[in-house]
């Protein structure tokens, strides 16, 4: 399926970073946007019925993609809030006999950031290193998880190197200490099967734009045996369980949900064909600029994330603009630009972080998409390398 208008910003490599929405998606908020309009919270006419019905129906469809039931689906904003909200709302409500976090080193900065928040409250937070591949071991957690540990939150799947990580042997050693264990899925959603029964999570985040859904949408997993529950960052009305409160946005909920239902029937076959589209695109970059690295080993399907030496990735983004969409491994923080911190905790200097890239690919890239890209990404940097 073709994306119209969708080329005229040039080549989409950055999936990771957001992906399209779906057509079918944004088919399936239309009504929701203009006749059906009614607050879902509004128990008393017809309207609010059948809002309420809607969103019931997004909530058990994004239940049935990660394995879940219904009631144990809380909508947030994103996953930057159903993160903060698993990672303060969890530690908040621990046993004040655990004032521990753990984390691992390579979590996205609103993981980091909201842990790091905790130490104002008296936590203390711990980074758990990971290889030079970007992978987690159970033994590093094993190492550092005590009767202390309120909570331990590691990502299923990286947001910059692609690593998947054994989250079910993880989860088995924190629950051996009595701990809550949370996973940030937003990568994972689209390119691997979730089974939160299976993979021992307590609290899951996920994202719709991650997913071909629309933006401004989320939702945290918070399982049923889960005691005691997080405590909400806000209070109001008391809605999704007293744990978010506010008026559910229905158009949105209702297209997240139709993106969980077209990822649960089609994500295989999908991530079947856009695996082949990364092993042709990194064989056609690696003809060209035989000194390109790559950063990690991505178990994600679209993912590369490249080194090309004695290049400013920043430089060499620049020169692709506008035809090529990528994005640097590299975070900014208060408008102050800083080497990657995944690609650091790998093990890798700030000027090789600085000289890395991530391309990720998806739904609608094509071979025309990853001919061109290649050739893009390898004239530029021969072209940077002579001057």
């Amino acid at each position: 399926m073709a994306l119209k208008g969708a080329k005229s910003l040039g080549i989409y490599m950055d999936y990771q970073g957001s992906t399209p929405e779906d057509p079918r998606v944004s088919a399936a908020m239309v009504p929701f946007q203009s006749l059906r309009y009614g607050n879902p919270h509004a128990s008393n006419h017809a309207y609010g019925w059948d809002a309420d019905a809607a969103i019931a129906d997004a909530r058990l469809r994004i239940a049935l993609a990660i394995g879940g039931e219904p009631d144990e689906i809380i909508f947030t904003s994103g996953a930057t809030e159903a993160n903060n909200l698993a990672v303060i709302g969890a530690a908040r409500a621990a046993p004040l006999h655990r004032r521990r976090v753990l984390v691992s080193a390579i979590e996205h900065k609103c993981v980091l950031g909201a842990a790091r928040s905790l130490e104002r409250e008296g936590f203390t937070v711990e980074t758990v290193p990971v290889d030079a591949d970007g992978f987690v071991h159970p033994a590093d957690v094993a190492a550092r998880i005590d009767e202390r540990t309120a909570l331990v939150s590691i990502m299923a799947v990286n947001n910059e190197v692609g690593t998947i990580q054994p989250i079910a042997e993880i989860a088995a050693i924190v629950h051996a200490a009595g701990a809550i264990f949370h996973s940030d899925a937003a990568q994972a959603l689209p390119v691997i099967p979730i089974d939160v029964a299976a993979m021992h999570v307590d609290l899951l985040s996920l994202s719709g734009h991650k997913a071909y859904g629309p933006k401004g949408i989320g939702a945290l997993y918070v399982g049923r045996h889960v005691t005691p529950r997080p405590r909400p960052l806000f209070h109001g009305g008391g809605q999704e369980g007293g744990l978010r409160p506010g008026t559910l946005p229905t158009p949105l909920c209702v297209g997240f949900g139709e993106a969980c239902e077209i990822v649960r029937a089609e994500r295989n076959f999908e991530v079947e064909g856009i695996a082949k589209l990364r092993r042709e695109l990194l064989r056609r970059l690696q003809a060209a600029v035989p000194s390109v690295e790559v950063n990690g080993q991505s178990g994600h399907p679209g993912n590369l994330n490249l080194r090309f030496p004695e290049i400013d990735a920043s430089v060499l983004l620049n020169d692709l603009q506008p035809s090529l969409a990528v994005s640097t491994g590299s975070a900014c923080t208060s408008g102050i630009p800083e080497p990657s911190h995944v690609l650091r905790a790998m093990g890798k200097t700030a000027e090789e972080a600085e000289q890395s890239i991530r391309l990720s690919i998806g739904r609608y890239t094509t071979w025309a998409d990853v001919e061109r890209a290649a050739d893009l990404i390898s004239e530029a940097v021969h072209r940077l390398r002579e001057i």
